[in-house]
């Protein structure tokens, strides 16, 4: 139900490999994305790609799931509700880049996996929706990460509605960043271009996004962010790369000779 490898440039691949399901989640399959974004905080790779196999890349909520979910407590509600809250967050704290491959249907918790992931492509014809209100309940688990991906203003249209939206609608509201016929490829462009960065800058910097975003400029927030950059600066990457820089040659990480 998930494969996950990792190449030889040590890049990560998540498949979400339930293709019957359209890559529905389920308790199992959440569990396994948990446990492997769990692997990349040990051990992080230099990316990681996040896609899902057949027609779909993720339809959401599995029916049988949501059949025994409604026979369960309320204390086993929250218990399941807090799994999928903790898989997205392991998913949103991944320290390496994680760039996710959207195609076909992405609804309800295909959406919050989207908006954890640190870049998006999409092809054309995907199609999206948030339409948890349609079956009586709400996207509460993800809404925290897609609403902040896409805003309270869009969330508040697309939470309300349920509709469908296409994918040129998804790159408006910043759901995804790019739209593409040969998503595969964008994915690819975009990885060769992290690994011509230093992996534990790379890592800086996205915390520095997650630690910073929404936070209003004060001086403590203006010392901090000093403090930060001191402290980046007399690592050895960051006195590597500027000797690269000055002598003309590439860095060490990034694999060129």
């Amino acid at each position: 139900m998930l494969d996950v490898t990792t190449d030889a440039r040590g890049i990560a691949r998540v498949t979400l490999n339930r293709p019957a399901k359209h890559n529905a989640f389920d308790e199992a399959l959440i569990a396994a994305l948990a446990e492997a974004f769990a692997g990349f905080a040990a051990a992080p790779p230099r990316a990681v790609m996040l896609a899902g196999a057949g027609p779909s890349f993720c339809a959401g909520a599995d029916a049988d799931w949501m059949r025994r979910a409604a026979g369960w407590s309320e204390a086993e509600n929250r218990a399941d509700a807090q799994a999928l809250s903790d898989m997205l967050a392991a998913i949103d704290q991944c320290p390496a880049p994680v760039i996710a491959i959207a195609h076909g249907a992405v609804m309800g918790g295909g959406v919050g996996l989207l908006a954890c992931a640190d870049l998006v492509v999409a092809h054309p014809e995907a199609r999206f929706a948030l339409s948890e209100v349609r079956l009586g309940i709400t996207p509460a688990t993800i809404s925290p990460f897609v609403i902040r991906a896409i805003g309270a203003r869009a969330a508040r249209r697309w939470f309300l509605t349920g509709e469908r939206f296409g994918a040129a609608q998804a790159l408006a509201i910043g759901l995804v960043h790019a739209v593409d016929e040969a998503p595969e490829a964008v994915a690819e462009r975009w990885i060769e271009a992290i690994l011509g960065n230093a992996p534990g800058a790379v890592a800086e910097a996205k915390r520095l996004v997650i630690d910073i975003a929404g936070q209003p400029i004060t001086p403590a927030l203006r010392a901090e962010t000093a403090a930060r950059i001191a402290a980046r600066r007399a690592t050895d990457e960051a006195k590597e790369g500027m000797a690269a820089f000055l002598a003309k040659r590439p860095p060490a990480w990034s694999g060129a000779r």
